[in-house]
């Protein structure tokens, strides 16, 4: 049996869409009905290169939610299939997504591939390896995810509230459950390589903080339960960087031997934050250097952002 479908990816112009492109148009399997390429960088940029048979619709930096859905609501098929731009699909992906979709119930809107993150088979897995691998065991990322178009346009789509490529497909996939809904993993896989980081990429990633604001905001304090995920760092976060403030404070008005106490409790937490990073990873000098420096800058920064998303929820 085959399947009506789309095939959506929001992109920021990385190269690695030409890969995904590729098996869409040579790959084995029924075609879809049209390939749409939301191209969401904020200025025109270097055209892309598409092929004959795709589309681009353009939003200009508005974020994967928004683009996601730009890129749904100009397609007329049953079934939406959302890809990354820097995923790879096998060969075959078309036939296997078709098979997934081909005999579903009714009463099931989203089919999920299942992702699979390459780490490296000669030393352990960086901290940044370890945090893309988790996308294995994430649950409906939209990195391969099919969903009914009728579906989506019920449930409004994304919540384009969220900036970023995060939370924003969880908080989807509980509002179409929540609508009666089922969601399911089809027998496909598609591989999800970890992209390349700097230094500072793992405090970079903090900004996510102010996306739970909203979850929290949305689905209330359990949320973390409702999406399968484990308890935060935040109150850590929170406590090492509340020491630290108060070391400085404490020795600008004189106050040595409190100074002294609540340094000591900041270099205390922040050795065990980085020590719980480095543990499992290989020990490289460049990765224990990466570790201690951005473990001294992570707890703050997840407090700023958290504290600004909070702000923002409650403006709106």
């Amino acid at each position: 049996m085959s399947a009506d479908y789309t095939v959506v990816i929001p992109t920021m112009g990385r190269k690695s869409l030409n890969v995904v492109l590729n098996v869409i148009a040579e790959g084995e399997g029924p075609p879809p009905g049209e390939i749409i390429v939301v191209d969401d960088r904020p200025g025109p940029g270097t055209p892309l290169s598409i092929p004959d048979n795709a589309r681009v619709v353009r939003t200009g930096g508005k974020g994967p939610a928004a683009a996601r859905n730009a890129g749904w609501r100009a397609a007329s098929s049953e079934w939406i299939a959302f890809l990354d731009d820097d995923v790879r699909p096998p060969s075959d992906w078309k036939d296997r997504l078709v098979k997934d979709l081909g005999e579903l119930p009714g009463d099931v809107a989203g089919s999920q591939a299942r992702i699979v993150v390459p780490l490296p088979d000669d030393r352990k897995p960086t901290d940044w390896e370890r945090g893309t691998a988790g996308l294995m065991i994430s649950l409906w990322i939209t990195a391969d995810m099919a969903y009914r178009r009728t579906v989506l346009d019920q449930t409004g789509g994304f919540d384009e509230r969220f900036p970023r490529a995060y939370r924003e497909d969880a908080e989807l996939a509980l509002r179409v459950q929540a609508a009666g809904y089922k969601i399911v993993t089809g027998e496909r896989e598609t591989l999800h390589p970890v992209r390349e980081s700097d230094f500072f990429a793992s405090v970079r990633a903090q900004r996510g903080n102010a996306d739970d604001a909203l979850m929290r905001r949305l689905l209330g304090p359990g949320w973390r339960t409702k999406i399968g995920g484990h308890p935060g760092r935040l109150r850590w976060h929170a406590a090492t960087s509340t020491a630290g403030a108060a070391s400085v404070l404490f020795g600008l008005i004189g106050w040595r031997k409190a100074a002294v106490l609540a340094g000591a409790a900041w270099a205390g937490l922040t050795a065990h934050f980085a020590y719980q990073r480095i543990a499992p990873g290989p020990a490289t000098l460049d990765e224990v250097a990466r570790m201690v420096v951005t473990s001294v800058a992570i707890p703050p920064a997840a407090c700023a952002h958290r504290l600004r998303g909070e702000l923002r929820v409650r403006r709106a």
